[in-house]
């Protein structure tokens, strides 16, 4: 049985050519970026936000302007640490579709070029290299897929994670501007 799902994959590669390889270590990095994001978030963060909120108590003053100055603050830098590397997963998933079409376009080239040799008189042989080119498209387009859902089941997990830290740093009035501070 694992044999089996080898030889398919080995197959599918070697039908796919070299392009296919990139949208494979594209989507490597697309889920280590994921699973990285995941676990600073749940582990390292959650150090983090209990200092920090440990901190905030401790503060005398947690209601004027410059307390809530400071709460803005703490709350930018996490913001900042959170969504760290969320662009880098994003620019990953648009670069998937796109090397699904570099793949397309290179092996639609070679079944030209196997074309011009043979003749147009082998349907079987357009129908082959057309299959063969169209194999990056899909797997670029496949892996863009999965990369959003990915991306977007991690940036709810920072917005919850971010939203919940912003409660619990309290600031129950108002802040009030100071005279003479802009």
């Amino acid at each position: 049985m694992l044999s089996e799902i080898i030889n398919a994959i080995s197959n599918l590669f070697n039908q796919g050519g070299n392009v296919l390889w990139a949208i494979s270590a594209v989507a490597l990095l697309i889920l280590l970026l994921a699973l990285e994001r995941v676990l600073f978030v749940t582990i390292n963060f959650r150090k983090i936000q209990n200092r920090i909120i440990e901190n905030w108590r401790k503060r005398d003053d947690i209601h004027s302007w410059f307390a809530y100055q400071i709460r803005e603050s703490i709350l930018a830098d996490s913001n900042l640490q959170l969504n760290n590397a969320l662009w880098l997963i994003k620019a990953c998933v648009l670069v998937c579709p796109l090397l699904g079409l570099l793949g397309t376009v290179t092996g639609m080239i070679s079944v030209f070029d196997v074309l011009s040799y043979s003749g147009t008189g082998n349907p079987r042989l357009m129908a082959a290299g057309i299959f063969q080119a169209t194999i990056p498209t899909m797997a670029g387009m496949i892996v863009a897929i999965i990369g959003l859902i990915l991306r977007q089941q991690v940036l709810r997990l920072v917005r919850k994670t971010h939203s919940r830290l912003a409660k619990q740093l309290h600031f129950e009035t108002a802040p009030k501007q100071i005279e003479g501070a802009s």
